[in-house]
């Protein structure tokens, strides 16, 4: 997972978690939780970072968990035929299927929803955030730019990179 940090509003840190934790953890106290906030750069969606410092729990013996859930899936009988007629059975061509719908990358609604889960958090009640949010579903580009102006400029290009990755 690659998270983006923001400390009040500046980046101070983007990649993998493991990369800089190690860095945050030596941050002065901070006056409020608010000022230091780390956001899924796939997803827009606020983080959790664990900045404890403490040593992940040794593995258990034995055969390692693969975090395999098995769930109900509803297919018609021809699809459950062609799954039972492809090598490696049902759950593996499925996931499969899935690994290679995610690698594709995210649709235009995904990017923009990604922009609203971002900008609600740290523009929301900031000017223009209404009409930029306006302007980001209807793929008004340079009008989402107008409203963002007064924002500091890392929101205003972390929201940018987000609804329209390059």
């Amino acid at each position: 997972m690659s998270v983006t940090v923001f400390y009040r509003d500046e980046v101070i840190a983007r990649g993998s978690p493991e990369e800089f934790a190690g860095a945050l953890r030596g941050l002065e106290p901070l006056a409020r939780s608010s000022d230091l906030l780390a956001f899924d750069d796939e997803t827009g969606t606020q983080v959790d970072l664990d900045l404890s410092g403490k040593a992940p729990p040794p593995r258990p013996r034995g055969r390692p968990s693969l975090g395999v859930e098995a769930r109900e899936v509803t297919l018609l009988p021809r699809h459950w035929k062609w799954l039972a007629s492809q090598p490696g059975g049902a759950s593996v061509n499925l996931r499969k299927l899935v690994e290679t719908a995610m690698r594709q990358g995210r649709s235009e609604r995904q990017c923009r929803d990604a922009a609203y889960r971002f900008l609600t958090v740290m523009a929301g009640d900031r000017p223009g955030y209404e009409e930029a949010i306006r302007a980001l579903y209807a793929d008004e580009r340079e009008k989402f730019e107008a409203c963002a102006m007064p924002w500091p400029e890392a929101i205003r290009d972390h929201a940018r990179a987000l609804a329209w990755p390059e």
